[in-house]
């Protein structure tokens, strides 16, 4: 190593490398080691060893390969102060090595065979998907609580549950076959949904407003999902969404961190190639001529609004009708919040208040609830009480652009807007319940 290393650079290094390097770490360990504790367990205490280490003796040149070498270290030593048997002793001692890894299966990559392993069907599909986003995405407990719209305790219950199924039942760590896969499909699908959807709106006052990096991996490991399976419409349709929102990335925040809805954004700076691709996914779904799920109506909900040139272009009806389309497959309450928007663009805000005023029993928690409320309502001219649900919404908002944007509408709600003016949900057309 170089000499010590500053306190702010050391932060910076283990934030980064734990960014790029804590699925990876993860998903090898559990493979070398055949155990979710021990991998989740050795990799933490390889980044907390690092924060001491670097510090003293500087930053590594290979910070990834530091990381595996030392939780390598970490599991053998868990596995004998667990006094395993002497054979488990010499397995461990036989696969520390430095070979690179080969190829052991239909799945060639380490996270994306994570996923389908902790997405096996003897676990409870909630408890799947929160071992998966905190195992291979990464997410701390309380950023999965905020995808689930669920308790941070519920979250921690879920995870220790999944561990202790997989280790009580005996479910083998193996390499999934070809025939596993389609009946893992949706749990893997809804996690990668998840870890796209904390990057596009990254939760935590330390976090950037967007984590290209997560959603940058999750598009990847969609992609390597369709390789496997590219006749599944819902991998299509999956791939297609996350592709057409992502291609508004460059025009979401503006200069001073402040989220801008679609319906402000420059249109100028999406990416072309990304809507062609995603369009191009659409309507291979639509020849096919079957019936879509969720994710396919979801991504054609996206082609509609990236293909008007202008926001007052936007085909508002036929974006009610998929919503309709997919109310009846996915009858949630995040989806009939979504589809409240539309109805305000066809039928008027009272309409949709009367939706949106229907679902406040269940999701009285989340913010994007009451930040569409508060516009419904400064629309209709209620400015005391758009106030009172912009305060609520900012309150249980956890991004800083999208609390800046709030902050901003909040301000203005005493100005009563056109009755034209179309809804400014921070979130509108993108996300379905968990």
């Amino acid at each position: 190593m170089a000499g010590a290393a500053g306190v702010n650079d050391v932060e910076d290094a283990i934030v980064r490398a734990h960014r790029d390097e804590w699925a990876r770490l993860v998903a090898s360990t559990a493979r070398r080691f055949g155990s979710l504790d021990i991998a989740e367990e050795a990799s933490s205490e390889a980044f907390a060893t690092a924060v001491e280490r670097w510090r003293a003796e500087g930053i590594p040149p290979n910070p990834a390969g530091w990381l595996s070498t030392t939780a390598t270290r970490r599991a053998i030593d868990l596995i004998r102060r667990e006094n395993k048997r002497d054979s488990k002793h010499r397995e461990a001692m036989m696969i520390v090595d430095d070979e690179p890894h080969r190829s052991v299966g239909v799945i060639d990559d380490d996270r994306l065979r994570l996923i389908f392993i902790c997405c096996h069907p003897a676990l409870a599909m909630e408890s799947r998907v929160a071992l998966t986003l905190r195992m291979v995405g990464g997410l701390t407990v309380a950023e999965i609580a905020r995808a689930l719209l669920v308790q941070e305790s519920a979250v921690a219950r879920r995870i220790t549950r999944a561990k202790t199924k997989i280790r009580q039942a005996g479910i083998p760590f193996r390499v999934p076959t070809a025939k596993d896969l389609p009946e893992r499909l949706s749990g893997v699908l809804a996690v990668l949904f998840l870890i796209f959807n904390e990057g596009y709106l990254a939760t935590g006052a330390d976090t950037p407003a967007m984590r290209d990096d997560l959603t940058a991996e999750a598009i990847r490991l969609v992609r390597l999902v369709r390789t496997l399976l590219p006749a599944d419409g819902e991998v299509a349709g999956l791939l297609a969404m996350m592709l057409l929102i992502e291609a508004r990335r460059p025009a979401r925040v503006s200069s001073s961190g402040e989220l801008i809805t679609i319906d402000e954004q420059d249109r100028a700076a999406w990416s072309r190639t990304l809507i062609a691709e995603g369009h191009s996914l659409v309507r291979e779904r639509l020849a096919a001529g079957t019936a879509p799920g969720r994710y396919q109506i979801l991504a054609a909900i996206n082609a509609v609004h990236t293909s008007a040139r202008d926001a007052r272009d936007t085909d508002w009806r036929q974006v009610l009708a998929l919503y309709d389309q997919l109310a009846s497959l996915d009858p949630s309450p995040v989806v009939a919040l979504n589809r409240a928007i539309a109805v305000a663009e066809v039928d008027g805000p009272h309409a949709a208040l009367a939706i949106v005023d229907g679902l406040e029993g269940t999701l009285s928690e989340y913010h994007a609830f009451h930040a569409t409320r508060a516009d419904l309502l400064r629309r209709l001219g209620r400015a005391t009480d758009a106030r009172e649900s912009y305060d609520r919404a900012i309150r249980l908002c956890g991004n800083a652009a999208e609390t800046r944007y709030l902050l901003c509408r909040r301000d203005e709600s005493a100005v009563r807007p056109p009755a034209s003016e179309p809804i400014r949900s921070t979130r509108p057309h993108e996300e379905a319940s968990p």
